[in-house]
């Protein structure tokens, strides 16, 4: 039988009638497969249409589906949805382990999962298949006559020296809205006192705030932006409008997550969903942005966040309401 790609539209009754806002929903296999592996994922569809169509390879009896949302509605999904998933993929890699460690997930083992650094996996439950930058993206057209920076503080600077021309040209994630937003919020604060003068400046020029980096690049192709803070540049690297914009990797320090994936204990399909993650932590990732988890330097500019229980420490809910506030302050003038 031919394998086939079948593209939903949203309001099918084939989707589930939850109030979930979902980005895209494909389905790859055969229509009359007799098991489908429900995926729910934080990653465009695009970053995962080669894995998923290399696992179901030679197999007619097999279909996935794949639905893409936001981090902060996959977990809330997962906690209190009405659908149950095999898999969930995620970015915001602190949720991945707070959900676990609460005992949302399922254990998987193999010789795979195995051989991965203690810095990728956690418990046997949460596993890193790739590690991505948070960059700085900037407008070529906006910068045309000027130094683009290289770190925050050139950031900064010229921020501050040119306020009409960033002014409402700015952007970045909305941490209330966004875990992985949150996330990288919440490493810059820890690694530097650099990023609340950052956030403080970006406020004063009336920043734009994002869910999703997808959106922050099309804003500044588009020319609404000149600057985007803390983009994944993966999601930037992939594009074909490359010539439109330039990805920084900040020198000062460069934040490194890791996207990780879990089993749900609902999930109706793990053992299949472990096939998925050892064909995941497997392939190399030829061609794509994405790049497989791998040890990185000590010293230098990247910062990598580690799997692990360190994560919960800023999602303890007290903890979070004060840094959501001070975020506000800041960025809400």
């Amino acid at each position: 039988m031919r394998l086939g790609i079948l593209s939903i539209c949203l309001s099918l009754t084939a989707l589930p009638a939850a109030a979930l806002e979902i980005e895209d929903y494909q389905r790859f296999g055969p229509e009359d497969a007799s098991t489908t592996l429900e995926i729910i994922s934080t990653a465009d569809t695009a970053f995962f249409k080669p894995n998923i169509e290399a696992f179901l390879a030679g197999r007619t009896d097999l279909a996935v589906a794949y639905t893409v949302v936001s981090s902060a509605d996959l977990m809330a999904e997962l906690e209190t949805g009405a659908r149950d998933f095999d898999l969930a993929i995620s970015s915001a890699m602190d949720l991945q382990i707070k959900f676990a460690n609460d005992g949302g997930a399922l254990a998987h083992r193999s010789d795979i999962t195995a051989g991965l650094p203690d810095w990728a996996a956690w418990n046997d439950e949460v596993f890193a298949f790739t590690q991505e930058p948070a960059a700085i993206v900037v407008s070529n057209a906006a910068f045309a006559d000027m130094a683009i920076p290289r770190n925050r503080q050139d950031l900064i600077a010229t921020l501050r020296e040119n306020p009409e021309r960033f002014r409402d040209r700015v952007g970045t994630y909305d941490v209330r809205r966004s875990g992985l937003g949150y996330l990288f919020a919440t490493q810059d604060a820890r690694t530097s006192e650099t990023y609340w003068r950052l956030t403080e400046v970006l406020g004063g020029l009336n920043a734009k705030l994002y869910c999703c980096s997808s959106d922050m690049i099309d804003a500044v192709v588009s020319g609404e932006l000149a600057i985007a803070y803390n983009v994944l540049a993966s999601y930037a690297l992939k594009r074909a409008d490359r010539d439109a914009f330039t990805v920084v990797l900040p020198a000062d320090f460069t934040t490194l997550m890791l996207r990780s994936v879990l089993i749900p204990a609902r999930a109706p399909n793990p053992a299949l969903a472990g096939q998925f993650i050892d064909r995941l932590l497997a392939r190399s990732f030829d061609g794509s942005a994405l790049r497989p988890v791998q040890p990185t330097p000590g010293e230098g500019t990247l910062r990598r966040i580690d799997l692990g229980p360190a994560l919960l420490v800023y999602l303890d809910r007290f903890k979070r309401r004060g840094f959501v506030e001070e975020w506000e302050s800041a960025i809400l003038q």
